[in-house]
């Protein structure tokens, strides 16, 4: 198909969150912003405009001035909910610095993190609440809990709804300290602390500009208008959820629904009609299967083989009819939903395809909380199932040392580069190095179409004595593609006798396949799943020894596996090699 060739849909210039705000609150006044269910007794959603957005951002503000907080640090930690944009938004706009915190935080990781940032501050939900009163209560540095559902009496103790009401107040008498706030789009924004997948987070520090270049660039490969409707589904601390999908709606007049939480998605997805969801490859893995196993149950898989086959012809003549073939799964995933959006991790091609024929877009990037996130998207205009996408408008990336296929570490340029890990001039010289370039710690090749293909974390990476290097990413994926195993994870394991590593795997398996299967069975089945991955890969590739196991790995909010903290052990099952 010759090169990628940027045809970019046309984007207004985001100097910075306030300006989207501003701009929303003039062109979108009474358009709905946000929706969300987090008023208590209520089960109906609350509706937010475009201009009461505008109202209480500079109310929250106006008053958090008042109290002393001005050029302060400030952290916020809730679920997905609109007093989190709130409060994020009054921050960044004119106040001090954001701090974004996991919401599944434990008491000691909150005590550390705040005590890092010296946080003067804190703004959290009831459902965080015991979390924040056990770590916080010997901290004096926090002035003040801001909580987003309780009227509180402590002396250092707020109240949201009271603080929008001061803040009113404030305005109408006159103040104008928090709207004549000055604004540099490139000075520190917010530090978002990573999710520590290998050991200790570090507290990336960002600029307003730097995510609102990310935006800009986004929408130059993708068509958000007024009328899209995004889920919010991924925790919102995270930088994929908030730039993707909270600033990008933004920008655009948009509106976010949030989502009651991942157990409901289905249920988000049919009663809420929106028209994108973004996710990590999990998610939509899940959607893939839920919706074989129903047709295999109802006794509709061969009929579903056929619709998929028929549509696909007459998508490739500029026909679609995936509403009328596929009612059956329109009631999975909704009957709004026109795009999904993935990142994360690389994410299954046919899974791409597969939903695509079903009538629903699925696009992949690539990108890094040190970028804010994106480097690298497919387009709605031209992508590639499999690849990671082409480089965004204004991004150049490029692989360093690259071995003999091509692989080496991705290195990207870009104007939503990351200023620094806070308080940490060493780690920071690791990444950013000289003429603006950002080693990510991923290893990569780009093919002869300009397209960025992802094929695992440097710091996972198995080096045999021979030198050959192994991405255990690689090996997981393809043993997540069989129905009877549900997650994985790759290692090398030190054999003395041999001097080297063997490669081993951490198998979970599948519990709605494998309920009415005995051990024995399970074993076999695995272990014949195994020599397949073996006998579609190199030999030095090859997995030698698997544990089988029931229980989930740990992962983070972002449903990363957290390989740092498993506890492996050495696999007594021993594979046959037919190579």
């Amino acid at each position: 198909m010759g090169k990628f060739v940027e045809k970019p849909y046309p984007v207004r210039h985001l100097p910075d969150i306030r300006d989207l705000i501003r701009y929303g609150q003039g062109h979108f006044a009474d358009r709905i912003a946000y929706e969300d269910r987090h008023i208590p007794g209520k089960a109906e959603r609350r509706k937010i405009t475009y201009r009461e957005l505008a109202d209480d951002v500079n109310a929250l503000g106006t008053a958090l001035i008042h109290r002393g907080l001005k050029d302060r640090k400030i952290a916020v930690m809730s679920e997905n909910r609109y007093d989190w944009v709130l409060s994020y938004y009054a921050v960044a706009c004119g106040v001090g610095v954001i701090i974004p915190l996991d919401r599944e935080l434990p008491p000691a990781e909150l005590v550390n993190l705040l005590s890092r940032a010296r946080a003067s501050a804190l703004i959290y939900s009831k459902k965080q609440k015991k979390t924040v009163e056990a770590a916080v209560a010997d901290l004096s540095f926090v002035e003040y809990l801001i909580g987003m559902d309780d009227d509180v009496h402590q002396w250092r103790n707020l109240s949201l709804q009271a603080l929008l009401e001061e803040g009113r107040q404030l305005l109408a008498e006159g103040d104008r300290s928090y709207l004549d706030a000055e604004l540099d789009p490139n000075a520190l924004m917010g530090i978002y602390f990573t999710s520590g997948t290998t050991g200790k987070s570090k507290g990336v520090m960002l600029s307003h500009r730097n995510i609102t270049a990310n935006v800009e660039n986004m929408l130059r490969r993708m068509h958000i208008d007024t009328e899209s409707k995004i889920l919010s589904v991924m925790p919102i601390h995270h930088t994929f959820e908030f730039t993707c999908s909270i600033i990008t709606c933004l920008s655009q007049g948009s509106c976010v629904c949030f989502a009651d939480g991942l157990k409901y998605i289905q249920k988000n997805l049919k009663e809420d009609d929106p028209t994108v969801m973004l996710g990590v490859p999990l998610v939509f893995e899940t959607f893939h299967k839920r919706i074989g196993t129903a047709a295999r149950l109802a006794g509709k898989e061969e009929k579903l083989k056929q619709g998929m086959k028929l549509n696909a012809i007459l998508q490739r003549f500029g026909m679609d009819r995936s509403r009328k073939l596929f009612k059956d799964i329109y009631n999975i995933i909704g009957n709004s939903i026109q795009v999904f959006i993935v990142g994360g991790a690389p994410m299954d091609p046919q899974i791409i395809r597969d939903f695509r024929v079903l009538g629903v877009n699925m696009f992949e990037g690539y990108g890094l909380t040190e970028t804010s996130p994106i480097i690298a998207m497919n387009a709605d205009y031209r992508e590639k199932p499999g690849a990671a996408g082409a480089p965004l408008h204004g991004t150049e990336i490029r692989i360093d040392d690259p071995d003999e296929s091509g692989v080496g570490e991705i290195l990207a340029r870009t104007e939503s580069r990351m200023l620094g890990y806070y308080e940490d001039p060493e780690e920071t010289a690791k990444v950013l190095l000289p003429d603006g370039w950002l080693a990510t710690g991923d290893y990569g090749y780009m093919d002869e179409e300009g397209f960025l293909h992802v094929t695992g974390r440097k710091k996972n990476v198995i080096v045999t004595k021979n030198g050959k290097n192994i991405f255990p990413e690689e090996l997981e994926y393809l043993l997540n593609k069989s129905d009877c195993i549900k997650e994985s994870v790759v290692w090398g394991d030190e054999d003395e006798q041999l001097g080297d590593l063997i490669i081993t795997a951490e198998i979970v398996t599948d519990p709605d396949f494998v309920k009415d299967l005995t051990e024995e069975e399970i074993q076999r089945i695995i272990k014949e799943e195994v020599e397949k991955v073996n006998s579609s890969t190199t030999s030095y590739k090859r997995i030698r020894k698997f544990n089988i196991r029931e229980e989930e790995f740990e992962k983070t909010t972002t449903r990363k596996i957290k390989r740092h903290s498993l506890d492996l052990k050495r696999p007594a099952e021993e594979v046959k090699d037919n190579g």
